[in-house]
Formats: C-alpha cells, structure tokens, sequence
C-alpha cells in the first residue's frame, strides 16, 4: 500500500494507529507463534487483486468520520460558513472518499482537479454566488494528500460562494490546531474520534476517561463538547469514514461467503493475520478481533504498513489491517 498512498499510510501511522494498532512496525512478514486454536476449519488465505473490507458490525473501531473544524469566532461573525461546509458532508460517504483517495494518489490527479470534479458532479456549486463576496478564509490541511483533497473540497465550495480561499498545509495536529484556534487559519479537515481524544486528553489530562465511541453521533456530541471549551466549532460530519479496517481478498470473501468480521468468525478458523509490528498488544487490532468477535488467529504477521495490503493480496496473510478509505480499495 505504501507505493500507491505513501502520504496517507504516513499519517495513519502518527495520527490513526496512534489510539488503535500503533505506528507501523518494521516488519516484513516475520510470523509470531500461533496465538489461537479453533474448532472451526482453517481458512487458507485466497489470493487475489481486489480488497474488500469486512464491515465491523460490532463497533470495534471508534467513529472517525470526517468533519469540518471551524474557528469559532470565525463562524460566529459568518453564519453562512458552515452551511456551505455541510454540502459537502451531505454528500460524502466513505466509497466516495476512496475514490477521491483513488484520483490522487493512484490515478495522480491533483487535489484541486480531484474536488472541483467532485463539486460539479454533486452539483454543490454555491445557489448564492455573492454570499462570500469580499471574505477571506484561510484553510489549514495537514500533510497528508487526504487532508488536502478534503481542504480543496471545501475550498473549492467556498469558492463558488464568492469568497476568496487560500489552502495551506501545515504539518500535524499539533501545528494546526493551536492556528485554528487562534484564527490563524479558518478551518480544517478533521476526524471525529481522533480529535475528540486529542482533545480530550489535553482538557482532561492524559488519564482522561475515553470519550469517542463507534457511534457516530455520541462521538460528535462529545467533540462538540470539548470543541466549545477550546474556541472550535464543527459542522456536519459526513458519512465518510477514514479509520482501521480488516480486509481480504474479494476472493476470499466470495469463497467463504462473508461480508462482516462476526460472518468470517463463524466461518473460519486458523486466520493468518497481517498487521503493524504493535497490533498484537493494540486494542483495536488482534485483543479486539479476538474478545469482540471471537476470530481464531493462529498466526500473526508482521508488516510495514505499507506493504500489508499487499500481503493479503499476494495470498500471504487471510486478512490485514488497511485504512478505510484507502483509494486501492476502489473497485
């Protein structure tokens, strides 16, 4: 996966993997001893070129859907801000996102060129040209072409409201949000759970209670929560999703007839699992699949994670972690 999305494999391991599997590992492919044993039959891993993930439909991932970070004096002096932002959340799911994914990193179109397709054929151009006339907005992008491909989504929205835009990428959460919270910049892309934890931990103290959930809405709730004490507003999260995700080969599931994690434990024992060098010691990687869903792992495989992906494609691995919204999960 590295040599088709090397910025964003580079941003989960700092931001994503940091509350769930961990930074990649510098593994490649070294095995641990099997760690299960199961009554069901073994699975062979299947190879194939196309990843499907497999939904977790036992909410073991936290909610990171995409939303809109706004300063909260900024939207306050301009109430037509966030409404023009939420267009965008309106319309963006998670397979739109790979495919955005998808135009930049593997078919290298720019960001810009990416969202101005993404407007025009959503038809999200502004139905008031002049409400933004003679209004700057500055938006902040972290370095990762994701980010950017959302910041010139909002840009290029704005932009047809009237107001003149100017997208910077800035670097880590660290870096951006003390600038959105000054005013420096305007608004941001940003990740429901992820920040809400960020957050969390910097208004509570680093032993703080965790505060984001799989459920979307308690999630939003509880950033918006913290959001207030910490000068940002949010608009509408979109349904698009960018958080781990377990995945095999589409021939795998159409052999075995799973679609979900819960189906592929009730069908299949002997998993070989591929994953970042932490995942057996992360909570939200192999202790989850195996206390959440029960999944027999006899074997785990250590990867960078750019190369997990292509493990599992390769027949190497039944199933890896990958990024939800990875653009090679386009089919």
């Amino acid at each position: 996966m590295r040599t088709r999305r090397t910025s964003m494999a580079a941003f989960a391991a700092g931001i994503l993997l940091l509350g769930a599997c961990g930074s990649p590992g510098s593994g490649g492919g070294q095995s641990a001893a099997p760690t299960g044993s199961s009554d069901l039959a073994t699975c062979d891993p299947v190879s194939g070129d196309q990843l499907v993930v497999l939904e977790d439909d036992q909410g073991l991932q936290n909610a990171d859907n995409v939303i809109p970070a706004v300063n909260a004096q900024a939207a306050a002096e301009d109430p037509a801000l966030i409404p023009l932002l939420d267009t965008v959340s309106e319309t963006l799911d998670t397979d739109g996102l790979i495919a955005l994914n998808k135009a930049v990193d593997i078919d290298r179109e720019t960001a810009a060129e990416a969202a101005q397709a993404y407007i025009a054929d959503e038809d999200l151009a502004a139905a008031d040209s002049g409400v933004g006339s003679g209004k700057d907005v500055t938006i902040g992008a972290a370095n990762f072409s994701e980010s950017s491909t959302l910041a010139e989504l909002y840009a290029e929205v704005l932009r047809t409201a009237g107001y003149t835009v100017q997208v910077q990428t800035i670097g880590n959460r660290e870096t951006y949000l003390p600038a959105l919270q000054s005013g420096e910049i305007t608004l941001t892309p940003e990740y429901a759970a992820t920040l809400a934890e960020f957050l969390n931990t910097k208004v509570n103290g680093t032993r703080a209670e965790p505060v984001a959930s799989a459920d979307p809405d308690a999630t939003v709730e509880a950033l918006t929560t913290l959001g207030d004490d910490s000068g940002i507003t949010f608009g509408q999260a979109a349904e698009a999703q960018d958080q781990n995700a377990f995945a095999v080969t589409q021939e795998f599931a159409d052999e075995h007839d799973v679609a979900t994690l819960s189906e592929l434990a009730d069908a299949c024992g002997g998993l070989v699992l591929a994953g970042p060098a932490e995942c057996p010691e992360r909570p939200f990687c192999q202790p989850g699949l195996e206390e959440t869903y029960g999944l027999d792992i006899a074997e785990f495989q250590s990867y960078d994670f750019g190369l997990i992906g292509d493990a599992v494609r390769q027949g190497k691995a039944t199933i890896g972690l990958v990024l939800s919204s990875d653009g090679s999960l386009a089919s």
